[in-house]
């Protein structure tokens, strides 16, 4: 089921990271995902570090917030690079970040390492008021290493987990998103990414407990919504 209350005309679009990653993406193309994240009130665009400060110019007077990626897309930098990114993006007008996690150091069995590299990025973001996404990157992991990374992540103050970078071999599924629900207990959300491209998708990955999602096909996802009939 939807969550109460939910409009899905009047509701989607805030659950949405318009989100624009590619490598070779160029300046035009950030300005346009920029109006359209405006005209359809997405909640945040996702978008590379070299472009926060740009969009955030570009969003001025807009309720739409600049969301970047940190240690992106592979999650091994070391944690001061992570934190030096994270700087610079709140510094040049972020108000959340999407931090890959080092999930090699998880299936290395070595929790401390990946506690300590999201703890530091958390305590910077609650210093600065910005708020913090774990990227689990959950196609690399089995079932119990997907739990226990989102209850690390919870333990070390990730505002939400969220299932993938969209680098991977698979993106965001249900079976994911009710896996992660089930396994935080405080009250850290869920962020479905990677792979969202239609209607369809969208809610079936909300009814199955995802708090946001990340996607490039917001405006497609939003043009799927029926007309409303004329009275």
């Amino acid at each position: 089921m939807l969550p109460g209350r939910f409009n899905v005309r009047a509701d989607l679009a805030r659950f949405i990271d318009y989100t624009l990653l590619r490598p070779n993406a160029t300046t035009p193309e950030f300005d346009t995902l920029c109006k359209e994240a405006a005209k359809y009130d997405f909640w945040s665009v996702c978008i590379t570090p070299s472009y926060v400060r740009h969009a955030a110019e570009r969003l001025r007077g807009s309720r739409v917030k600049v969301c970047t990626v940190i240690g992106f897309p592979l999650g091994y930098n070391v944690t001061s690079v992570k934190l030096a990114e994270a700087r610079r993006a709140v510094e040049d007008g972020a108000a959340e970040v999407d931090v890959v996690s080092n999930f090699g150091a998880l299936k290395s069995g070595d929790e401390g390492t990946y506690y300590g590299d999201i703890d530091q990025v958390a305590s910077y973001c609650r210093s600065t008021g910005t708020l913090l996404k774990v990227i689990l990157e959950c196609c690399y992991l089995t079932d119990d290493e997907k739990a226990k990374a989102a209850r690390i992540a919870e333990s070390a103050g990730a505002d939400f987990v969220k299932t993938s970078t969209g680098f991977g071999p698979r993106g965001a599924t249900v079976a994911d998103v009710i896996l992660l629900k089930r396994a935080l207990t405080k009250g850290t959300r869920v962020k479905a990414a990677g792979g969202i491209g239609s209607l369809s998708q969208a809610l079936d990955l909300v009814r199955a407990g995802a708090d946001r999602l990340g996607t490039s096909h917001g405006v497609k996802i939003m043009e799927e919504l029926p007309v409303p009939a004329v009275k």
